[in-house]
């Protein structure tokens, strides 16, 4: 593209034009300038699957099964990276760009709506609740406790709305919220790990990250581990994998990394730290302190030329170090941490012997594992099995925040940039008012649906629910964001080969991952629904 002839036609208004923002040399000097959008994403997905289902994956198979984390963290990296592709060159969120396609906004939207279904759900508040009941009776909760985790999950929705309001910049907050958790709790797991975890433990997860073909199998009854490379080339017959816990291991899946429609969010992330054309766009302003920040209601482009490509290649390596050397060790770190702490633990717990303590005390069973086990004593043991509840507290709780800022950033980008009363009528300082209306709205919603959860359903059913949600959700939108970049980007900046096998491998791997649990899981319920023999 060297002239405005050159804009691609699409659903919404024509993007302005404007200069390409020189960036800083990456270097020590400027850390604080690239390092950011990555530890977000990571503080945000050091959550669910790493606290809450790693244990009971490690409990049964060990860490054969990290694999599975290996593949769903380097599948992201590559939608991580083409979210980011999108922000730096128009300084839009990506799911602007998919209402830019036909048939439409109006169309996209009822799509983004049901993928984003599973943020109605506020499992992780939930959980936090739990945990907070647990310091407070000194036990873990069960079925019987029901009303205070209800009422404590209360309180937890109200506490992670406030941080948001304040600021400046909403991402400002988030960024430091993220931060501190990332390094209270790997630093806490590392403490832990290093000062109680066996060496045959720690390669036991370590090793477990590269051993690609393992599979869960039933021996005697019994939860064992196949390798299918191994099984065919001696046998020649593939395993009969146990689906029995399929949705326990897509829901492991889907929270490895980051998972469902929060990767996509790491392009708003990149606009609102200002990278590429983000600058020339604004950020949301948070209600206290963000008086003179704008955000404009589309985005903004470049001409395609030899010193603008230049330019590129300098943003570009901003992604690509915030991707290989902060995101992708932090989720790897995230997974394995964790995941040492069950293996060495979890199996001093009595909660897998009680299922109606396991299903509302699953965030807890390291830390009741860590208070039993018989090398630490009574007191040391009692000591630990607090501080744990209160760093699996700093794990979801910052969590839940993150989810509901995403959920609101989510949509008032869509109004924003979708709605044309909004366009025509709404300055670019008002942006704040649709993003705090969704906000009070979305945590009034979940007042909701924590209280109908609590009373029909457990903690552990709302994370597989969500988990299993977020693999179709970024499954489908890895297809999305493929399609996006190859039409409405210049061909100079579209995406190589190899950046889209990543983009299908991972659209793939995470449908399949659905597929698997709609057929065993969920179809069989509907047949019985709709009396299909």
């Amino acid at each position: 593209m060297t002239n405005t002839s050159d804009l691609p036609v699409t659903c919404l208004p024509a993007w302005d034009l404007a200069e390409l923002p020189e960036p800083k040399p990456l270097g020590l000097r400027n850390w604080a300038g690239f390092v950011g959008p990555g530890i977000v994403m990571m503080g945000i997905q050091i959550g669910g699957g790493e606290w809450l289902l790693g244990p009971e994956v490690t409990a049964r198979y060990g860490g054969n099964l990290m694999w599975i984390a290996t593949v769903a963290i380097v599948l992201q990296v590559f939608y991580n990276i083409e979210c980011a592709r999108y922000a730096l060159y128009c300084g839009e969120p990506v799911m602007t760009g998919f209402l830019r396609k036909r048939p439409g906004p109006l169309f996209w939207v009822s799509v983004i709506l049901f993928l984003n279904l599973s943020a109605l759900i506020p499992a992780l508040s939930t959980n936090a609740a739990a945990v907070m009941a647990g310091i407070w009776l000194d036990r873990p909760p069960g079925a019987e406790d029901r009303n205070l985790v209800t009422m404590l999950a209360y309180a937890c929705l109200l506490i992670v709305a406030f941080p948001v309001l304040i600021g400046g910049k909403v991402y400002n907050m988030l960024q430091a919220v993220m931060t501190a958790k990332v390094v209270i709790v790997l630093g806490f797991c590392l403490a832990i790990g290093i000062l109680f975890v066996s060496p045959l433990h720690w390669w036991n997860v370590m090793s477990g990250f590269a051993r690609f073909g393992n599979v869960p199998v039933k021996i005697d009854g019994q939860d064992a581990i196949a390798n299918v490379f191994t099984q065919m080339w001696s046998t020649g017959t593939w395993p009969m994998i146990e689906l029995g816990n399929i949705a326990v291991l897509g829901a492991f899946a889907g929270y490895a990394g980051g998972g469902g429609l929060a990767n996509s969010t790491y392009s708003n992330y990149v606009r609102d730290k200002g990278w590429g054309m983000g600058s020339q766009v604004g950020a949301i302003a948070s209600a206290v302190g963000g008086r003179d920040i704008t955000l404009s209601h589309l985005g903004k482009v470049f001409l395609i030329t030899p010193d603008n490509l230049r330019k590129w290649k300098g943003w570009w390596r901003y992604i690509l170090t915030d991707q290989i050397l902060v995101w992708t060790p932090g989720c790897f770190m995230g997974m394995a941490l964790p995941a040492l702490l069950s293996l060495q633990f979890a199996a001093h717990s009595g909660l897998y012997n009680q299922a109606d303590k396991l299903e509302w005390a699953q965030a807890m069973i390291t830390a009741d594992g860590i208070r039993h086990a018989p090398n630490l004593g009574p007191q040391l043991g009692g000591l630990l099995w607090t501080i744990t509840l209160f760093v699996g507290l700093t794990v979801l709780l910052p969590s839940q925040m993150s989810i509901v800022e995403d959920f609101s950033r989510r949509w008032t980008d869509i109004i924003w940039s979708a709605n044309r009363h909004a366009r025509d009528n709404m300055r670019d300082d008002q942006v704040k008012y649709i993003y705090y209306t969704i906000l009070f709205s979305y945590v009034l919603w979940t007042l909701v649906a924590a209280y109908l959860f609590s009373t029909y359903g457990t903690p552990k059913l709302m994370t597989l629910i969500i988990a299993n949600l977020n693999n179709l959700a970024l499954g489908v939108t890895a297809f999305q964001l493929l399609w996006v970049n190859t039409t409405l980007l210049p061909k100079p900046i579209q995406p190589r080969w190899y950046h889209k096998t990543g983009m299908v491998l991972c659209a793939v791997f995470y449908l399949g991952l659905s597929y698997l649990v709609f057929v065993t899981k969920q179809w069989p319920i509907l047949k019985e629904l709709l009396g299909i023999s």
